[in-house]
């Protein structure tokens, strides 16, 4: 059974709400949110801070896209245990959390990304991140690897194109299976 942190960019990908995608990368992201509803288990945090984020970036209620149908499933099934393990964070101040994983990368992490993070690294399995294709994450992956966090980039190919778009100058890091 998977065990994973989703990402909402994931959602959105699955959506089609990210213009810059792949069509195998929206295909890829339906694919892995329907095998977490069929089968797996989704780890967020007991405040909703992740639940609340995907709801303002998409439409549960009239929205028909996969992810739109992801989180109505994850809002019915938050308090299913089978389905949805909920785990609690120390926010310290806004976005910077006590169980975030790598104290070091925290200036330079996303804040509304950290908790991703934060929840992966307090949940006693630390579960994989689903990433559709957020290059940013292909430079935290290595040091969140150390502390037992693996990233899953679902669409590979988009992510490092991404990567040497946004960042044409840096060697583009090494993506592990």
């Amino acid at each position: 059974m998977k065990l994973r942190v989703v990402d909402t960019n994931v959602i959105l990908a699955a959506n089609g709400a990210h213009a810059e995608i792949s069509e195998e990368c929206m295909a890829s992201c339906i694919v892995e949110l329907f095998e977490l509803k069929s089968s797996g288990v989704v780890v967020i945090d007991d405040c909703y801070r992740i639940l609340n984020e995907y709801q303002n970036k998409t439409n549960n209620k009239k929205g028909k896209g996969a992810g739109d149908v992801f989180l109505k499933w994850l809002l019915q099934n938050n308090a299913n245990v089978k389905r949805c393990h909920q785990v609690t964070l120390t926010e310290l101040e806004e976005n910077k959390y006590l169980e975030f994983p790598v104290p070091a990368l925290e200036e330079v992490f996303d804040a509304p990304d950290r908790k991703f993070a934060a929840v992966a690294n307090v949940h006693p399995q630390k579960p994989n991140i689903l990433q559709a294709a957020d290059c940013k994450w292909l430079d935290w992956s290595d040091e969140l690897g150390k502390t037992g966090i693996k990233v899953d980039f679902i669409c590979r190919v988009d992510v490092l194109r991404f990567y040497k778009k946004k960042f044409p100058g840096k060697v583009q890091p090494k993506l592990h299976e």
